[in-house]
């Protein structure tokens, strides 16, 4: 895996529109204690609801977590959840002009029932209808303007009648007239109506239905077919938790093996994987960097139940978790280390490399460490071209979660994200400071 903490410093803020199925969600959470009298079914006591928005709403939540400015586009009913839908997303500083009310139209809900942190049962209250024409041509009017500035376009299809294979080709049309990149979460199985795109994001099972093979058949062979049928610049294909499968025309493969802790609910995951490659591409990263930035955005959204909101902090920290190499920073990848280090306390050790590594080194490395498990220890190396051996030395203890290079670094680190203690090892004693700036040169 290339060291990404580097790449994940050029994440800037970016404008992305988000086109498709627009629902809410809500989570009903409580306990299972018994079996109901009038049925042999569990009864649910319920100490928790939450409502957010769903579908390409997980979509944008995910979006606007990771740092991007989102236009939402899509279609809601005039009812409660439509309008509920809409405060919830200006309330996140999304754009909602986008938004289209639809007369007689109810906006898609879907209730999760969740007992002792799993998913027992989920309501759904919606019906698939294809957009009316009207609807449609006022959606296609609003585009130029709903467009404007942004840098590329997520759609979220959950087949619920808005994308009809119209509005997907004006849509595709106008961002090929505006150089804008498209990437496609598809649904169904016919994929001819997203011709053009940049990015067709199937999951597995929808892969091998829309190239009409069995599930023995080489993910090659679906790849192929799939090329043929469809012209689009690339193909990701999600295999849960197996990971990301990446395809170009050329007929290369790239697999990316999804990290996970524990997989506890896979809802969503596919949100989060949108949302990751929208951002990364947005930025100008090379697809195969925006995939396994996306697989280890998915692997923490499957750890959590529902559909999780993943933020460039949750990115950062897992990111620096796979690497000894990360623990290492300069300020080409500091913008990482702030952000795994937000909201969460630290404190920094400073000492000399030439000091080498000492017995009473090591035990203040070791007591610092073990005072509190949720205070992050941050090694500042303070020689100007410190001993490469002894930074491997350092970055290979458990012990110690970053190591900071240069001075600059370290005080940009610090005015940002202001340090718990300051500590200095200065003739194999620990000396607690007043301020970090006196462990930068005077």
């Amino acid at each position: 895996m290339v060291k990404l903490s580097g790449i994940f410093s050029r994440l800037s803020r970016i404008k992305v529109a988000v086109i498709g199925d627009y629902m809410f969600d809500t989570y009903t959470t409580g306990k299972i204690r018994r079996i109901s009298p009038e049925a042999p079914v569990s009864v649910l006591h319920v100490l928790h609801e939450e409502s957010r928005p769903g579908g390409a709403g997980n979509v944008v939540l995910n979006l606007i977590s990771l740092g991007a400015e989102v236009v939402a586009i899509g279609r809601v009913g005039p009812d409660a959840a439509g309008k509920s839908l809409i405060d919830s997303l200006g309330s996140e500083g999304v754009l909602t002009e986008g938004l289209i009310f639809q007369k007689n139209f109810q906006t898609p809900v879907k209730n999760r029932l969740i007992a002792d942190g799993q998913q027992v049962l989920r309501v759904d209250f919606e019906t698939i209808s294809p957009i009316p024409e009207h609807v449609e041509q006022d959606v296609v009017n609003r585009l130029p303007a709903l467009l404007s500035g942004v840098d590329i376009i997520a759609i979220s299809d959950y087949g619920k009648g808005f994308l009809s294979r119209s509005l997907l080709m004006e849509i595709i049309e106008l961002a090929k007239t505006q150089n804008i990149p498209v990437i496609v979460d598809p649904k169904g199985d016919d994929f001819t109506k997203y011709q053009g795109v940049t990015v067709l994001k199937p999951n597995l099972q929808e892969a091998y239905a829309a190239a009409k093979l069995p599930q023995e058949a080489p993910l090659e062979q679906v790849a192929e077919t799939l090329f043929k049928e469809v012209s689009v610049d690339m193909l990701m294909i999600t295999r849960s938790e197996s990971g990301i499968s990446l395809f170009t025309q050329d007929g290369k493969r790239h697999d990316f093996p999804v990290r996970s802790k524990e997989v506890i609910d896979v809802t969503g995951a596919g949100d989060t994987v949108l949302a990751t490659v929208s951002v990364a591409l947005a930025n100008d990263l090379d697809i195969k960097y925006a995939a396994q930035l996306a697989n280890i955005a998915a692997g923490i959204a499957i750890e959590r139940v529902g559909c999780a909101r993943i933020n460039l902090s949750d990115l950062a920290v897992r990111l620096l978790e796979y690497d000894v190499d990360n623990k290492v920073f300069d300020e080409e990848h500091l913008f990482a280390l702030q952000q795994a280090l937000k909201n969460k306390r630290y404190c920094v050790l400073g000492l000399y490399s030439s000091h080498g590594m000492s017995t009473a080194l090591f035990g203040s490395i070791r007591k610092l460490a073990s005072r509190d498990s949720d205070m992050k220890l941050i090694v500042y190396v303070r020689d100007a071209n410190p001993d490469e051996e002894f930074i491997s030395l350092l970055s290979s203890l458990v012990e110690v979660n970053f190591v900071v290079l240069k001075c600059e670094s370290l005080k940009n680190l610090c005015e940002i994200i202001h340090p718990h203690e300051v500590f200095l090892m200065e003739n194999n004693k620990l000396a607690l400071l007043d301020h970090f700036r006196a462990l930068l040169p005077s």
